[in-house]
């Protein structure tokens, strides 16, 4: 299974990326970035690129009609992330309940590539597991593969 992706701009610290989303809407600016929030757990918040203010907005719903290579970008960059930083455990949740249903719908689909390189898990209530299809998670978790 191959993930048609858009190609990634990034910072040199690999924390921040970049990407142009096109479809009906026009050419979107999306923006990646992951932050750390404990030591070695980093937060990774996505959305679209405001030029004016120099921020993003991870509420916006830009129907532009790529959103599974969208997905499979952000995707890509995470594996980038994680094969910089490579202790790293990446936290990620939808900004609405909704969001993260059709995350979790997207890591489904494409679940057997994504166990190829990362250790994927998903939060039921307090507890984690390692990610499963067919069960409701509210965030989600991924590290590289040991070697």
């Amino acid at each position: 299974m191959h993930l048609d992706a858009y190609p990634l701009e990034f910072s040199g610290s690999f924390l921040t990326f970049e990407f142009i989303s096109e479809g009906p809407k026009g050419r979107l600016l999306k923006v990646i970035q992951f932050t750390e929030i404990e030591p070695g757990i980093y937060n990774l918040a996505f959305g679209d690129a405001d030029r004016a203010t120099g921020t993003f907005n991870d509420a916006v719903v830009s129907n532009n009609g790529d959103s599974e290579q969208v997905l499979a970008t952000v995707v890509g960059a995470v594996h980038v992330f994680c094969q910089h930083h490579p202790t790293a455990i990446v936290y990620a949740t939808g900004s609405t309940p909704a969001r993260t249903r059709r995350y979790q719908m997207g890591l489904n689909r494409f679940l057997p590539l994504i166990v190829e390189h990362v250790d994927l898990y998903g939060e039921r209530g307090e507890d984690w597991e390692i990610f499963q299809k067919e069960v409701s998670y509210t965030a989600f978790a991924a590290r590289l593969k040991s070697s």
